[in-house]
């Protein structure tokens, strides 16, 4: 069971690394202020942040147990 939630963090860190809005492309930029999908850029950018943040420090542990349970 532990191996498909790593699995999962896996595909949404990657999915979550795709989503994040790059700063000095003004086309990706200039699409997310007028679709308005993620709210305003400056708090989308600062959600990401945190909810990327979240994910590593969980695939870490998940990583963590994983490992001292095989050995």
């Amino acid at each position: 069971m532990l191996r498909i939630y790593g699995l999962l963090f896996s595909f949404f860190l990657i999915g979550i690394i795709f989503v994040r809005i790059p700063q000095d492309s003004v086309g990706l930029s200039s699409f997310a202020t007028k679709s308005n999908l993620l709210g305003s850029p400056r708090s989308a950018q600062r959600f990401l942040n945190i909810l990327t943040a979240l994910a590593i420090l969980m695939y870490v542990g998940i990583a963590i147990k994983l490992n001292l349970a095989n050995t």
